[in-house]
């Protein structure tokens, strides 16, 4: 990784809290905000299909006066902020997609779209904020144009399709923006992101130095065996017990062959199809399910493990068996030097009290495409109302996911006191 250059040179810098004229900014494109928050959640669209929405962030991005480009990675887009006086590019992100989830909540600005996916109709839900990170960062580039002629340096804005996965046969999200050159031209010194979190109280930040959210590796299993009736087993090779002994092999390879206490592990089989009828041994069974890790040494030996189990498993029940891993995402890795840097801007836009270190999380974020080119910091925002029981929150990605538009305006905050205190 390269490092931050930056950063070895600079020892102090001041932490002031923001000016009263970007203050004052912030408190008056807050309607703004939350009005365009409610636009996008009641007309969301799924990854590589956000055409409506990059459409009103890239009007929005001219309107301001700002060098844009379009149809990066599908549906993304970029802008670009230059400063009055030269220095270091900083890069913010937000993601623009949402999930094919009805939405329960009964708001007045709520989804009723539905569309096709995976040839069945379904709801259409920002069932995990996107829509607020997308307002957030178009409020920030509007405050921060403002304030261009002080700006030492380049801001360049992110708004990426497809953080929760391109179409099937598709690319897309993060990797496919890296790939095809949005850290470049003007080359990123740092980039930061956000995700704000049902279960956290608005107002504050939740943070990890070092790895933060998990590698996800996607897996597909297929057992062959030979098919019987289901009261002579032994004429056959059961692919269903075979699965069944393939499940238990994987939680061994967590519970016993994983270092724990140096990382977490996680593997889990979220669908298991097979068979037609109860008194018939299928021919075949086919499971899909997630690998999450955050220690990428870990995670190799994960797979090779992974691919043994199945391959041992299926020879002592008399099947055949072909296993795919498919990576989805990287571990989520804060820069720790960028973290140090950062937190006293944190602390002074939300209150020293409102910044507060976490453990890592078994989530996966593709932002961790963007900290192989340069330094990254990403971070928990707030979206719960005050007061809340975080542990009756309603989940991301369930149809009664819910944040508040009162966690947007402190968001707001954090990206220009860091895109500030950066460029001096």
């Amino acid at each position: 990784m390269r490092l931050l250059l930056p950063l070895l040179f600079i020892s102090a810098f001041a932490h002031a809290q923001l000016p009263k004229k970007i203050s004052d900014a912030i408190d008056k494109v807050e309607p703004k905000c939350i009005a365009w928050r409610h636009q996008l959640h009641q007309h969301p669209e799924l990854g590589n299909r956000e055409f409506k929405t990059a459409k009103l962030v890239a009007d929005h991005l001219r309107q301001l006066g700002l060098e844009v480009k379009e149809q990066v990675a599908k549906t993304g887009v970029v802008a670009i902020l230059k400063g009055g006086k030269p220095g270091p590019c900083i890069a913010l992100r937000a993601d623009m997609d949402a999930l094919p989830v009805t939405e329960r909540v009964p708001l007045p600005y709520a989804s009723k779209v539905k569309t096709q996916y995976n040839n069945e109709e379904v709801g259409v839900m920002h069932a995990c904020g996107h829509d607020t990170h997308v307002a957030m960062l178009m409020s920030v580039a509007e405050v921060l144009t403002a304030y261009r002629s002080e700006l030492k340096g380049t801001v360049k804005f992110i708004f990426q399709p497809a953080e929760e996965g391109a179409p099937d046969g598709e690319e897309g999200g993060a990797a496919l923006m890296v790939k095809e050159g949005v850290m470049e031209n003007p080359r990123v010194d740092a980039v930061f992101g956000l995700h704000i979190e049902s279960n956290i109280e608005a107002g504050t930040i939740e943070y990890k130095p070092g790895a933060f959210m998990a590698a996800a590796d996607f897996f597909s299993i297929k057992i062959k065996g030979r098919a019987s009736h289901g009261s002579q087993p032994w004429k056959g090779a059961d692919p269903i017990a075979a699965a069944a002994q393939i499940i238990n092999g994987l939680q061994y390879i967590v519970s016993r062959y994983s270092e724990l206490t140096k990382a977490p592990v996680v593997i889990t089989v979220g669908k298991i199809q097979s068979g037609v009828r109860n008194n018939i041994i299928p021919e075949e069974c086919t499971m899909l399910g997630t690998i999450r890790t955050l220690d990428s040494a870990m995670q190799l030996r994960v797979h090779e493990q992974f691919y043994k189990t199945i391959r041992l498993i299926g020879e002592a029940a008399g099947v055949q068996t072909e296993a795919v891993i498919d990576t989805k995402t990287l571990v989520t890795f804060n820069d720790p030097a960028l973290v140090n840097r950062t937190l006293p801007s944190l602390r002074a836009a939300l209150g020293a009290d409102r910044v507060k270190e976490r453990e890592w999380v078994t989530g996966a974020e593709d932002f961790s495409y963007y900290g192989t080119k340069a330094p990254a910091f990403f971070f928990y925002l707030g979206g719960m109302p005050a007061g809340n029981d975080p542990a009756k929150a309603p989940p991301h990605h369930t149809p009664d996911f819910f944040v508040d538009d009162s966690g947007m305006k402190p968001g707001i905050r954090a990206f220009c006191q860091i895109v500030i205190d950066f460029l001096k």
